[in-house]
């Protein structure tokens, strides 16, 4: 891990307008959300969400996330779609909805697709911030490409370090997990590409049927959306997958397990 030279701004209404003065100045900024914290960015400038993908170490062929105030709002960077009334409820919310995108976002943020991946984050902190700044914000998860999400602002300094001299601690986040990305991209097709807080469950209940596809089967081409990529969301701790009925690795200090029974069979 890089060493922290990082700034913490607080949530005052100062630090705030601070940290959307720097995003409209082209900087990037930690910032939480509901979900983890992201790297935050002005989605319509494309130097500055190259700086997101240079900060990351992240894949150009990786699109990104653009958060948006409000649903008018959403509809100034994506095309409208019916379908989006009967699953705005869950709006503020971590709910990522792919949709037809509209010529003013840049190629880098959409992977060179004509789609893309919008949100209406509910953390006050993060609205505010997209509020002040005047601009939808790209941003993904703030840590390096393929390693696991930060949760507290200590966790994106500890793992980006000099790179991200700014982070706005919003405390721990709400879930602790990447929204929901739902594809309705298509006009006769619902697809749900990431799991997340809003269940499959209850998107059925608003949608009907919904096709999963999780996984991008030419992991050369750019991904419809982030998380598609086998690479991704990765902790650096070497992981094994034990057989049923195999003996357990030896030795066994400084190991870990996950269970997927009700108990461990003795050896």
């Amino acid at each position: 891990m890089s060493k922290s030279t990082s700034s913490f701004l607080s949530t005052s209404p100062s630090d705030l307008i601070r940290a959307a003065n720097l995003l409209r100045q082209g900087e990037c900024v930690a910032l939480p959300t509901e979900t983890v914290y992201g790297l935050a960015a002005n989605a319509l400038n494309p130097e500055a969400v190259r700086k997101i993908f240079t900060i990351k170490g992240r894949p150009l062929i990786d699109p990104l996330i653009v958060h948006v105030a409000d649903f008018t709002s959403l509809q100034q960077v994506a095309e409208y779609d019916s379908r989006l009334e009967k699953i705005k409820s869950f709006w503020p919310g971590p709910l990522t909805v792919v949709l037809r995108r509209k010529s003013n976002v840049p190629d880098l943020v959409t992977a060179g697709k004509s789609t893309v991946a919008v949100r209406i984050p509910a953390h006050p902190v993060f609205r505010q911030v997209i509020e002040l700044s005047g601009c939808p914000l790209a941003a993904p998860s703030a840590n390096p490409f393929g390693y696991v999400s930060p949760t507290r602002a200590q966790h994106v300094a500890d793992s980006l370090g000099n790179r991200c001299p700014w982070i706005v601690d919003g405390g721990p986040c709400q879930y602790g997990l990447e929204s929901t990305i739902l594809d309705l991209s298509s006009p006769d097709q619902v697809r749900l590409l990431r799991f997340g807080p809003v269940t499959l469950e209850q998107l059925k209940e608003k949608l009907g049927k919904i096709e999963i596809v999780t996984r991008q089967e030419n992991q050369a081409e750019a991904a419809l959306a982030p998380g598609m990529l086998d690479r991704h969301y990765s902790p650096h701790t070497p992981i094994q997958l034990i057989a049923r009925g195999a003996d357990l690795p030896s030795p066994l200090d400084k190991t870990a397990y996950l269970l997927l029974s009700r108990r461990l069979a003795a050896p």
